[in-house]
């Protein structure tokens, strides 16, 4: 992907932001689903440079999610002679809209309110360090709603975003 057009950095690209004082670092931190099972570990944090802010926890999945083997969800029937999207060996990670994640700095997890289990094990991953693009975050947040609610095409929902990286 071409650096003029990437939007998404992973925060350890970026070595002059970290994460801004008085919000929490997450890295490392487990993930929960709604029903409190656990989806896997916040490994790092993709920040969006125009809007200086962290859009999505970057996850590195728990095996219980990549063994329960489910194929991803594509909001496009097979009538539409769309192909459906496969996961593959070593496809361990996935986006979390920050939105959606509810914070806990007493126990160091992060909950997501309204995602289950069956929900994450039907989303489409990527391999680790995997840059993001906008037909990937589709992917995501369709999958994540399937009550098909239109996501703004540009970063506005995430503009109140629960962590603000610093650019040192």
């Amino acid at each position: 992907m071409d650096n003029h057009n990437k939007n998404l950095y992973y925060l350890h690209e970026l070595s002059d932001y970290t994460v801004d004082d008085g919000y929490a670092d997450v890295r490392g931190w487990e993930v929960k689903d709604k029903d409190l099972r656990v989806i896997g570990k916040v490994d790092n944090l993709l920040v969006n440079k125009k809007t200086e802010r962290v859009v999505y926890l970057d996850v590195e999945l728990d095996t219980s999610i990549i063994d329960a083997n489910h194929q991803p969800y594509s909001s496009a029937s097979r009538n539409d002679g769309v192909h459906e999207f496969l996961n593959e060996d070593g496809e361990n990670h996935l986006i979390i809209p920050i939105g959606l994640a509810i914070l806990n700095e007493d126990d160091k997890k992060v909950y997501t309110k309204s995602i289950d289990h069956k929900t994450f094990a039907e989303t489409k991953r990527v391999k680790k360090n995997t840059a993001i693009n906008r037909e990937y975050e589709t992917q995501v947040l369709e999958s994540y709603n399937r009550e098909g609610i239109k996501y703004p095409e540009d970063d506005t929902l995430y503009e109140r975003g629960e962590f603000i990286p610093r650019n040192s």
